[in-house]
C-alpha cells in the first residue's frame, strides 16, 4: 500500500504490516483507527491498533547500508506521523539512510492484554523486521538504529534498554537491539515531577506500581551495553522537562556509553526538524554525529 504526505519531497513509499498475528491483541470492533488530515495529506493518527512500517528508500545507488526505525511522538495517545515521521524518513533517505516510520499501537486496555508492553512489542518487531529483510533492502544489520520524538523517544529509549526483554513469542531468532538511538525531546522518566504525565497515564495507567515506574524510567535501565545515543532538547520545553534528556545523558556517560547531547536555549516542545529558534540546527548536528560513527558516508 502506498501513501501520500504533505512534504513534496516525499515520494510514494511502501507500507508493510508489522505482524501476521498481533501479540496480546484484544478484538474490539468499535475501536477504529482515526486519521488526521491536512488537506489530502496525512498529519497524524489516533487509536492505532494495527501497526505498520512505512519504508523510505534512498535513490538507486545512494543507500549506505544504515537504517533508522522512527517512532513519532504524541503522548502515547496520538501519532504526529508526518512532522515526526515521514519528513524525517525523507530527510534520512536524502542522506543515503533507509527510513522506517513505525506506526505503533497506542496503548489502551480495550485492545491490549498488557498495554505497558504493546508499543515495545511493535518496536522490537520493527527492529527485527529490518534485520530479517536486510539483504533485499540493502541494509547492514550492524547499522540499524531507532529514533523517537517525545513519547516516541520514550519508546525508542525503552527499546534501547529493554531489547532483551521477552515481550512476545519471538520465533525470528534475530536481535531486537538497536545499534544506535536518536532521541529528540524524549520522555525518559516515569518519575513524578519529571515525567510527561499524559504519556505515563496512557502507558502505565493512573496508579502504576513503583516497580512499573522504575522499569519504564530509562535513566535507571542504562547499562554499558546500551546503544550509543544522540539527544536533543530545548531548555524551555514546557511539556517534557529538559531533565529527561539530562538524566539519560548522565546515565549513559556514567556507564561509558558514547553519547552526545544538544541543549537549546529555546524552542519549546514538538519543534520537529526545526523552527526559527536555534534548535533548527539539530539535523545538521545529527548528520555530523552519524558521519563520525560511519553511519553516513562523506
Amino acid at each position: 500500500m502506498s501513501l501520500f504526505v504533505s512534504n513534496a519531497l516525499i515520494a510514494q513509499q511502501q507500507e508493510v504490516a508489522l505482524w501476521d498475528e498481533i501479540p496480546g491483541r484484544i478484538a474490539d470492533a468499535d475501536y477504529q483507527e482515526e486519521q488526521q488530515l491536512e488537506g489530502e495529506a496525512i498529519r497524524g493518527y489516533n487509536k492505532v491498533n494495527v501497526p505498520t512500517l512505512s519504508i523510505f528508500k534512498p535513490e538507486a545507488g545512494k543507500a549506505n547500508g544504515t537504517a533508522v526505525v522512527i517512532c513519532p511522538g504524541g503522548g502515547y495517545g496520538h501519532l504526529a506521523i508526518n512532522k515526526e515521521g515521514y519528513k524525517l524518513a525523507a530527510w534520512f533517505a536524502g542522506q543515503g539512510v533507509t527510513g522506517f516510520v513505525l506506526k505503533y499501537r497506542l496503548p489502551h486496555d480495550r485492545i491490549m492484554k498488557d498495554k505497558s508492553i504493546g508499543p515495545l512489542q511493535d518496536a522490537q518487531r520493527a527492529i527485527r523486521y529490518v534485520r530479517e529483510n536486510a539483504v533485499q533492502l540493502g541494509i547492514d544489520t550492524a547499522k540499524v538504529g531507532i529514533m523517537g520524538f517525545s513519547a516516541g523517544g520514550h519508546l525508542a529509549a525503552t527499546a534501547s534498554t529493554h531489547y532483551a526483554d521477552v515481550v512476545y513469542e519471538n520465533t525470528e531468532g534475530v536481535s531486537a537491539k538497536p545499534n544506535f538511538s536518536i532521541l529528540i525531546y524524549p520522555v525518559i522518566s516515569m518519575q513524578e515531577g519529571i515525567t510527561h504525565q499524559g504519556s505515563r497515564d496512557n502507558l502505565l495507567g493512573k496508579k502504576p506500581t513503583q516497580e512499573a515506574v522504575y522499569k519504564f524510567s530509562g535513566e535507571y535501565q542504562v547499562t554499558p551495553e546500551t546503544p550509543m545515543t544522540f539527544l536533543v532538547h530545548a531548555t524551555d520545553d514546557g511539556a517534557v522537562p529538559v531533565e529527561n534528556s539530562i538524566r539519560y545523558y548522565s546515565a549513559l556517560k556514567d556507564a561509558g556509553v558514547p553519547v552526545e547531547l544538544h541543549l537549546y536555549e529555546d524552542g519549546g516542545h514538538g519543534f520537529g526538524m526545526g523552527t526559527s529558534a536555534t534548535n533548527n540546527a539539530w539535523p545538521e548536528a545529527l548528520s555530523l554525529w552519524m558521519k563520525k560513527h560511519s553511519l553516513i558516508t562523506e
